[in-house]
């Protein structure tokens, strides 16, 4: 399924499932580099996605290769963010492998290209991705978002993710200390 286009690029992004991406292999084929660029750039500009350095090129082909066999599992979603045919972001949740914490997934990872901030991305990434979680039974879908990273902190909370805790100057990157802070969205509540 090749993302919709008006004269090369799309107003709205195309929004795909792991489904989708990996049945199309000119996509799936050009996916794990994409992904890696799109990380290593907003790591080197200082986003909160995790790593101090950015990512090697294996090691996000092996991160998203491992998020790839979850989702056949079951228990995962994938989404892939298009403008015309250029990916432009990527999310994921991941169920809790602890049994007891079996019904409950984890939002781990939210990137968007810096060039396509604005355009509504972040936002129909993690709609999908609820969506996903609904589909599949989750319960509550937890995240954690560092303390400075208020875009994604507004962006969450306008989606209904509650606050339910902070760890003060927990998040290390250098000498600069951040909070961490945790999300959650209880699915429960939205059930008919």
């Amino acid at each position: 399924m090749n993302p919709a286009t008006t004269n090369g690029a799309t107003a709205e992004p195309t929004i795909l499932t792991a489904v989708e991406l990996t049945s199309d292999q000119e996509l799936k084929g050009g996916f794990a580099g994409a992904a890696h660029q799109i990380l290593a750039d907003l790591v080197s500009e200082g986003a909160a996605l995790g790593w101090v350095e950015p990512p090697s090129r294996d090691e996000v082909a092996e991160l998203l290769g491992h998020v790839v066999s979850a989702v056949r599992a079951g228990d995962a979603a994938l989404r892939a963010a298009y403008l015309g045919h250029r990916l432009v972001g990527l999310g994921y949740w991941i169920r809790y492998v602890r049994p007891t914490h079996r019904p409950h997934a984890d939002l781990e990872k939210l990137a968007v290209a810096a060039a396509a901030h604005g355009r509504g991305v972040g936002r129909a990434l993690t709609a999908g991705l609820i969506d996903d979680a609904r589909a599949a039974g989750i319960e509550v879908l937890t995240l954690d978002v560092r303390g400075d990273n208020t875009g994604a902190l507004h962006l969450y909370q306008s989606l209904g993710f509650t606050e339910y805790g902070r760890l003060p100057a927990f998040v290390a990157v250098g000498e600069r200390r951040y909070d961490k802070v945790f999300h959650m969205l209880d699915l429960r509540l939205r059930r008919g």
